[in-house]
């Protein structure tokens, strides 16, 4: 076979391996740090001027950051059915770590492993909030101080909400 030919055949090859390929998928992202000029995505209040835990999202189809002023928004955003499928990664501060009237931004987790504590007595931007934690212990521990009853991600639904 002459040189010029096996080259034709090396391109056709590589031309043809590189249609079949899948799409690549967006690789994970990060939390992102909240800015004094943040808006909250579901309600449009300037996400620095409450206290408790604050969430973020990526949605599979937008490589922005959606910023939430509390869980409690994020999480009527992430569980409304029309957007429910659509989000890839979610995070929330780790209130364990987090001062809850100011929380460090170096401290989100992954909303999806998180457990929460929903009724107590520490309010956020919109009143009563989801408090996030790394753990189910540090959870319990929070809820045995200030109140309300423990849940993982997947425990959550609107109707709890």
């Amino acid at each position: 076979m002459k040189l010029a030919t096996k080259i034709l055949l090396l391109a056709v090859g590589i031309m043809l391996a590189s249609c079949s390929k899948e799409p690549e998928t967006l690789s994970a992202r990060q939390a992102q740090a909240i800015h004094s000029g943040d808006e909250c995505h579901l309600c449009g209040m300037l996400i620095k001027n409450f206290p408790g835990p604050k969430g973020e999202l990526y949605t599979k189809t937008e490589n922005s950051v959606k910023k939430f002023c509390s869980t409690r928004d994020m999480f009527t955003f992430l569980l409304d059915p029309e957007y429910k499928k659509q989000v890839k990664e979610a995070y929330v501060h780790d209130m364990s770590k987090a001062h809850w009237k100011t929380p460090d931004d170096n401290h989100f987790i992954d909303a999806r492993q998180a457990w929460y504590v929903i009724g107590s007595t520490k309010k956020g931007a919109m009143g009563k909030t989801l408090a996030s934690f790394g753990t189910q212990q540090q959870a319990q521990d929070f809820a045995t101080e200030f109140g309300g009853k423990v849940y993982s991600f997947d425990q959550i639904t609107l109707k709890i909400l």
